[in-house]
């Protein structure tokens, strides 16, 4: 049974419960068929000559030999790959804010309270094929607030775009971090490795007992916390060197929590301690890695090496360390440094999915699912393939042919802002007619 926020922390949220797909679903009644296409499913092996049909916001067949209802939309897609939407498991796009400066250990934060659903990334996330991402706050702390599960909708609020729970709750894990970015040594913050680890243990163990005894008075930090400790709220572990994964390994074994290794730039060198201890990773694979001492030890084959020690492995853009319209050709690094094809793909996709426990709704094409999908106009993995189409919910909300949907896809004047680009497209509209 998939766990619920509770206590006060989910009453502070349940405003939120009204349904954000009931209009997608009343929006999309008729149904639409893709045909003749090549389906990735995520699921299966690939089906060539497939048809997918979607209807309320929602797969309702895929297959080889599908029954087209008679009154479908029916889209010929000859030529063209389909397969899911990018699970991106760490980003930061909608302009995300987190923790301020006032301490190192602030779990009470959360990201969705400073994401604007209107910012201009989230389309560009969408032109490279992105429908999920785990939007996450900053990592100069030790906890910096809780990450926001967002749904690449097409919404003015943060109702719009957030997945919820059964009692209507906004989903997302619990942002943590070790190494370097946390030391500060000022304004409570360590100044040591081992000082960072001693402050997160105290905090937990404080926390246990908070959780384990009378919550008569609120702390919303602590019930933070009793979420993680009860296994309730994924932990993001934003953790690089091999030292400080298995500083991380430690203290997974001492409270129970659920992680999730995030970045694991050194992940290579403790892969089979990994795949002992069933930890996963949202690996980063990243050609000019400058700027940050513990991405020394990076390697492009890190998602190869874990993939091969049985690892459940993910591909994160950090969108923008990586940009989010080029998390194709992040799959694409991955083999050519040695990850199976399959694997790659699956790390864009349902590998993502099933680390946020989100395997049931998206990450693959099937039956039930949500109708989240990617045409491309050719091989994911080459580069001279394009995003044609992104589906979300049955919508279409990126369209290559659209010249304001290109113009996010390639930048440019504009790009940044869409009332400006917006703006530009009329301004040359009048100029061709003067002419």
């Amino acid at each position: 049974m998939r766990p619920k926020p509770n206590g006060l922390l989910r009453a502070g949220i349940l405003a939120m419960s009204l349904c954000a797909t009931s209009g997608q679903a009343v929006a999309q009644e008729q149904p639409i068929a893709f045909t003749e296409a090549t389906i990735l499913t995520m699921a299966g092996d690939p089906i060539e000559g497939g048809s997918i049909v979607i209807q309320g916001g929602r797969i309702s067949a895929v297959g080889a030999d599908v029954s087209i209802p008679a009154n479908a939309d029916v889209r010929k897609a000859a030529g063209m790959v389909i397969m899911p939407g990018i699970v991106d498991t760490h980003s930061h796009i909608g302009q995300v804010a987190g923790a301020d400066r006032s301490g190192p250990i602030q779990p009470e934060v959360r990201a969705m309270d400073a994401i604007n659903p209107l910012a201009s990334n989230i389309a560009k996330a969408r032109a490279g094929g992105v429908t999920t991402a785990n939007v996450m706050p900053g990592s100069g702390h030790l906890v910096s607030g809780q990450t926001f599960y967002m749904k690449l909708r097409d919404g003015s609020t943060i109702q719009d775009i957030s997945y919820r729970w059964e009692d209507g709750a906004a989903m997302g894990g619990l942002k943590m971090a070790n190494g370097t970015n946390s030391i500060r040594g000022e304004g409570g913050f360590p100044r040591t490795r081992a000082k960072s680890a001693s402050l997160l243990r105290s905090a937990l163990t404080e926390a246990k007992t908070y959780c384990d005894g009378d919550r008569k008075k609120p702390d919303l930090g602590k019930d933070a916390l009793c979420e993680v400790l009860s296994g309730e709220r994924l932990v993001h572990f934003h953790s690089h060197r091999a030292d400080d994964i298995m500083t991380v390994l430690r203290m997974q074994r001492e409270f129970g929590f659920k992680v999730l290794i995030q970045h694991g730039m050194e992940a290579w060198k403790v892969a089979d301690e990994l795949a002992q201890a069933n930890v996963p990773v949202s690996a980063i694979l990243v050609d000019s890695p400058g700027g940050k001492l513990e991405a020394q030890g990076a390697r492009l084959d890190t998602a190869a090496t874990l993939e091969k020690a049985g690892v459940l492995t993910s591909l994160h853009s950090d969108d923008g360390v990586i940009d989010s319209r080029f998390m194709f050709r992040h799959a694409a690094m991955a083999v050519r440094a040695g990850m199976s094809r399959e694997g790659a793909l699956r790390a864009l996709t349902i590998n993502g999915a099933v680390q946020m426990g989100l395997d049931d709704k998206v990450g693959s094409l099937e039956v039930g699912k949500d109708a989240d999908l990617v045409i491309l106009n050719g091989d994911p993995l080459s580069v001279y393939t394009h995003v044609m189409e992104t589906w979300v919910e049955g919508e279409k909300l990126f369209d290559r042919s659209k010249e304001e949907d290109l113009l996010m896809a390639q930048g440019g004047y504009g790009a940044g802002n869409p009332m400006e680009a917006a703006h530009y497209h009329w301004e040359l509209a009048e100029a061709e007619g003067g002419q």
